[in-house]
């Protein structure tokens, strides 16, 4: 959709915090409507989280009320079966609403977090209806008239948005914070990686079916599944997401495609092999990177220690590297492990890890929506 801006202030604003409202012009593009933007935010946004009581949803509130995000009014939606809970935000106990087509009307900023087809259906109606979406599905990443957003990376893309901006996958975000540091620095023309994904990833049902298998291996009871089609407790599984006819899996296939996306690296590859891990939280990534320039290692780790979000955490002769155990519930994913690869010209390994819930979701998603706000 064009917008047709006047400036307008409701009551209690000072012309500062005054906020541009338009006439709806629409604009099909691709099938969609879309906002031509730029449009300026209301300083106090009314935000709703869409998925508010799933995974992602949860951490979504978390992460607003710790980084104190300027919250005019929280609205939580969620399917019919949610409608009702009640969650806690700032401490007060707010009412989860159905998602219904007539849910975003007065929002400011929508966080969503449940499912591509739940995306795909009401993103464009919340972007029409003036909304600015934040969607952490898979759903738009492709779309070339919706940035696809790491703020570290590319924050600048955000004011190109019209009506949607799409949060990365998790692997993929946490990746990058180690490697496009490092492709500023050396240029990045290759990677080979092995990911080691948590459960969480997959959802509570997931987290949920790992806690009952433990328990039924342990007291030597028949294993049951429901949400993995291999026993996960005691195992991995060399499949995250649905295999293509190139025998790579989707979720296989979005370190390059979203990594050129965010990097503005056209000619970016990516080998990538991904791997569901019986841990409960936040993913990691083994990475071989190939780069145009020859690479020190002295010269990797200062980069590295600079980087926005990212601790180094490389000390092997101290058995000290990242590890999930210590990257859950954190803000910054680590990288460590760092070494000059013995099979690549101008190559260097490394091993990142980060919650997947956190920089690979509801963080980004955040501090997306902050992008939106300065």
């Amino acid at each position: 959709m064009f917008y047709h801006f006047d400036r307008t202030r409701v009551a209690g604003q000072s012309e500062s915090e005054s906020f541009l409202v338009g006439t709806i012009l629409p604009r099909l593009t691709g099938g969609r409507f879309l906002i031509d933007y730029p449009f300026i935010m209301n300083r106090n946004p009314h935000v709703a989280v869409v998925g508010a009581t799933g995974a992602v949803g949860i951490e979504m509130i978390k992460t607003l009320e710790k980084r104190n995000f300027p919250v005019g009014k929280l609205t939580l939606l969620a399917s019919a079966r949610s409608a009702g809970k009640q969650l806690n935000f700032k401490g007060q106990d707010i009412t989860v609403q159905e998602l219904t087509k007539d849910s975003f009307a007065g929002i400011d900023i929508a966080l969503f977090s449940a499912g591509g087809s739940i995306s795909k259906e009401f993103a464009p109606i919340a972007a029409r209806a003036g909304c600015v979406v934040v969607d952490n599905s898979s759903a738009f990443r492709q779309d070339p008239d919706v940035p696809l957003v790491v703020p570290e990376i590319n924050a600048a893309d955000v004011k190109k948005h019209k009506g949607i901006i799409a949060n990365p996958n998790c692997t993929t975000a946490i990746t990058l914070m180690a490697l496009y540091p490092l492709h500023q620095a050396f240029g990045v023309k290759r990677i080979f990686a092995s990911s080691y994904q948590a459960v969480s990833g997959t959802g509570a049902k997931a987290i949920e079916e790992l806690e009952r298998q433990v328990s039924q291996v342990v007291n030597r009871q028949p294993v049951t599944k429901e949400v993995y089609p291999h026993q996960i407790a005691f195992n991995v599984l060399p499949q995250v997401d649905s295999f293509l006819p190139s025998g790579y899996t989707k979720e296989e296939m979005k370190m390059e495609n979203e990594g050129r996306k965010i990097m503005h690296h056209a000619a970016f590859k990516a080998s990538v092999t991904c791997v569901r891990v019986p841990v409960y939280r936040s993913h990691s990534i083994a990475v071989s990177a190939e780069f145009e320039k020859p690479v020190s290692l002295e010269t990797a780790r200062a980069v590295l220690k600079k980087a926005p979000g990212l601790d180094v955490v490389d000390e092997p002769a101290n058995q000290k590297y990242p590890m999930p155990l210590f990257t859950s519930e954190k803000y910054n994913c680590e990288v460590g492990r760092l070494r000059l690869d013995c099979a690549l010209d101008n190559g260097l390994c490394f091993w990142v890890s980060g919650d997947q819930l956190l920089k690979g979701a509801a963080l980004n998603a955040v501090q997306i929506a902050e992008e939106l706000v300065k």
